[in-house]
């Protein structure tokens, strides 16, 4: 049965609109809870963080209701960072983690997903069958087996501790001023706490979340604010998280960005310099530039490619057993020290390369040349399919043809929102505009 509910990462939308309503939310958690409540004779629990929407306390409360229904024990952490839900899932040995949240997506937006007792998101197999239960009679727990629930107060500083441990121990972050923009999310208290409690001098941005703020002119998808914080301040560097803080974006001392390709091909070159990087070979999704490709093969490291999806980006990386891996958008995943995409740890990781080097941010944060690319997204409607015309399946064919032997075409429906997303990399940028734009239209004329 292929996945109706599920996208790339969990269950999203607009809240209190199909299918991010409290009724399905309830459902879900019911239904998830009969998955891993398999054992009856055994305790069985489940952490719940979310980020700032406001639409968190709806669904929070709905989730709730729907594994307590079931016989699970609820365990609620409040707005913390995915990768924290992830780390507590392992640490507080639970049978099931969610993290409510839409990442960086915009306030209105919300989210659902899952992690396994191992802190991994759970696979494409194991979220059918939450949909298979779904979509039956889900069998509830007797009166004397309803669950319990139970605020967790110090969640936060369990993280804190565990994203303090992954900066190398004999090194302090003295003398260092940093601008930290947490986009009014998930991140907005232990973000300017683990860089302050290092040494740091903080400077916070996007710390002031309201419940419909989160991601709006801050973060890693609009980093401007925090660039003009940089520059303003004569910081050294700039860190920009999104709104549940499993992905960032670096800003060297001029506000110039580094994104995370350019990040993962500093990481690499580091690991793999130091004996560190496994077989030494990175993971990444096939959105990240051509340049990066280039840049590993002229070292002598192999770049491995995925579906898009940070969780394509681990599968990858825990079949082959690599350890590196990560998307252009940001998402770092080390699994020496975390099991998802993690934007501060990724973030310490590079301020421990300053440090370390002696170098300023704009000396690090440019490691190879990219090949011009250029992503444009168009929004459909509810029921459209344009990849389906076939005016739309013409433009492609024509353009990949005109693109063979120097550069490519990827054109792909979002798993997150609706959107169809055209990216094109061609050296020849007259040829990168020319083609673009032909694809655009046509699917902009099937919508």
């Amino acid at each position: 049965m292929a996945r109706k509910l599920f996208g790339t990462d969990g269950v999203r939308g607009t809240a209190n609109t199909a299918p991010m309503t409290a009724e399905m939310a309830l459902r879900l958690g019911a239904a998830a809870g009969r998955y891993f409540r398999r054992d009856q004779s055994a305790a069985h629990r489940v952490v719940i963080g979310k980020d700032t929407r406001l639409s968190g306390y709806m669904f929070e409360t709905a989730l709730t209701a729907g594994f307590t229904s079931t016989g699970m024990n609820v365990l609620l952490l409040g707005p913390i960072p995915t990768p924290a839900v992830a780390l507590l899932t392992q640490s507080m040995r639970a049978d099931v983690g969610v993290m409510i949240s839409a990442s960086h997506n915009p306030a209105d937006d919300n989210g659902i997903k899952f992690f396994g007792p191992d802190g991994y998101k759970l696979s494409d197999a194991a979220e059918e069958e939450i949909e298979e239960i779904l979509a039956g009679d889900i069998r509830p727990a007797q009166a004397p087996n309803i669950g319990r629930a139970k605020r967790i107060d110090d969640g936060l500083g369990r993280y804190i501790e565990r994203a303090k441990r992954t900066f190398p121990a004999h090194l302090r972050l003295d003398g260092l001023k940093v601008v930290v923009d947490c986009a009014n999310g998930a991140a907005y208290k232990v973000a300017p706490a683990v860089l302050w409690e290092l040494g740091a001098d903080v400077i916070p941005v996007g710390v002031s979340p309201n419940g419909r703020n989160i991601n709006r002119d801050c973060g890693s998808t609009a980093p401007q604010t925090a660039a003009e914080a940089v520059v303003s301040h004569g910081a050294d560097v700039g860190i920009c998280l999104d709104g549940d803080a499993d992905r960032v974006m670096i800003l060297d001392e001029n506000g110039e960005l580094a994104d995370g390709d350019q990040l993962m091909a500093l990481f690499a070159t580091r690991w793999a310099a130091q004996g560190l990087l496994r077989d030494n070979t990175l993971v990444a999704t096939v959105m990240s530039n051509l340049g990066l490709e280039y840049y590993l093969n002229n070292l002598g490291l192999k770049l491995v490619r995925t579906a898009v999806g940070d969780r394509y980006v681990v599968e990858a990386m825990r079949k082959g057993g690599w350890n590196l891996g990560g998307e252009q958008s940001g998402h770092i995943v080390m699994l020496d020290h975390g099991t998802t995409g993690d934007g501060l740890m990724a973030g310490l990781q590079f301020l421990a390369e300053m440090v370390q080097q002696g170098r300023i941010a704009s000396e690090l944060k440019h490691s190879f040349t990219t090949v011009p690319q250029r992503l444009e997204n168009v929004r459909f409607g509810a029921g459209q399919d344009p990849l389906a015309a076939a005016s739309v399946k013409s433009a492609i064919a024509a353009a990949e043809a005109q693109l063979s032997g120097k550069g490519r075409l990827l054109i792909r429906k979002s798993g997150t929102e609706p959107l169809v997303r055209v990216m094109v990399e061609c050296e020849d940028e007259a040829m990168l505009t020319s083609v673009v734009g032909e694809v655009v239209a046509a699917v902009e004329a099937a919508c």
